[in-house]
């Protein structure tokens, strides 16, 4: 099992950048270059405990499907989705956040496992978890430049 650990540190309320992190439709604007697609279950606005969401992306060259499902949601907290069905062996992403001193910490401990046994290691070593931690750092770029330029005197836009 491959886990990628990443730390965000964003300056806006936490239930304000909850809210983003778990909206599909910027989840759609920030995976643009892969083409991410929300083909069912929840497929615009907020997902909530127990929706599931299939994307459609294009990754290496090849389009994949991949339905996920949020099994565990403390707002603003945390939550937590996992691979329903899709291309790798197991995938869990948990999303934790924390107020610090008036910004949010986000957290994201993404954990994945490929097919293929030690075909799919080797993978993961030399190329699979570096081209997902640049996925997941370019999607929290996006949250913090949008939560960071869209709260205006105290009040959050999106």
């Amino acid at each position: 099992m491959s886990t990628i650990y990443l730390n965000t540190v964003i300056k806006a309320d936490i239930y304000y950048v909850f809210d983003l992190a778990r909206n599909i439709d910027l989840h759609q604007k920030s995976t643009s270059k892969s083409h991410e697609k929300a083909i069912a279950g929840r497929i615009s606005g907020l997902i909530e405990k127990n929706e599931t969401v299939t994307w459609r992306a294009k990754h290496l060259g090849i389009y994949q499907n991949l339905t996920t499902k949020i099994i565990s949601m403390e707002k603003p907290f945390q939550f937590i989705d996992v691979m329903q069905k899709g291309a790798f062996k197991s995938m869990r992403h948990r999303h934790i956040f924390k107020s610090v001193n008036g910004n949010t910490l986000m957290t994201d401990i993404f954990e994945f496992e490929s097919p293929l046994g030690i075909l799919g290691k080797l993978f993961n070593s030399i190329f699979l978890k570096g081209y997902l931690r640049n996925f997941l750092l370019r999607r929290n770029e996006m949250i913090k430049t949008i939560a960071e330029s869209s709260v205006r005197d105290g009040i959050a836009i999106f």
